[in-house]
């Protein structure tokens, strides 16, 4: 059963930690699969050629060593993928930026200030997209 969407009464700033909400995606999105695959290197967009295969793996989170099930599609494009030079070039879009550094970071929480810093970005354009009444690519505040 789906749990009523809760919206929050505080506005999100440029201190407010973001992350990719993988969960909102699935429930959102049903091509959210393809979307990661479009984000593997060539080397992988061909091992996981067959999107129907979920493969779990146990990731360790390195901010809190707790150890969670990840998608093994999601787990190869943040240790490998998103490594690789050309990931993430001047020209990638504002949302897509924003996606693919969450991505290379490991979906560690960063606020809009952090992202400038990282993809080159005015931090207040960051908070106007993030922030919006559109949610893209399941980008949300992060809950504490």
């Amino acid at each position: 059963m789906n749990e009523p969407v809760r919206f929050s009464l505080v506005k999100p700033s440029l201190d407010t930690p973001f992350h990719i909400d993988f969960q909102w995606w699935k429930q959102h999105d049903n091509n959210w699969r393809v979307h990661l695959h479009d984000c593997l290197c060539s080397e992988h967009q061909v091992l996981f050629s067959n999107l129907d295969d979920e493969n779990w793996v146990d990731w360790i989170d390195p901010e809190t060593a707790e150890v969670k099930r990840v998608d093994g599609l999601q787990h190869i494009l943040m240790t490998h993928c998103a490594r690789q030079q050309g990931f993430l070039t001047v020209n990638t879009t504002l949302v897509d930026a924003v996606f693919r550094t969450f991505l290379a970071n490991g979906n560690i929480a960063m606020s809009p200030k952090d992202l400038s810093g990282q993809i080159n970005r005015p931090a207040e354009t960051i908070l106007r997209t993030l922030a919006g009444p559109q949610i893209y690519k399941g980008l949300r505040p992060h809950k504490n």
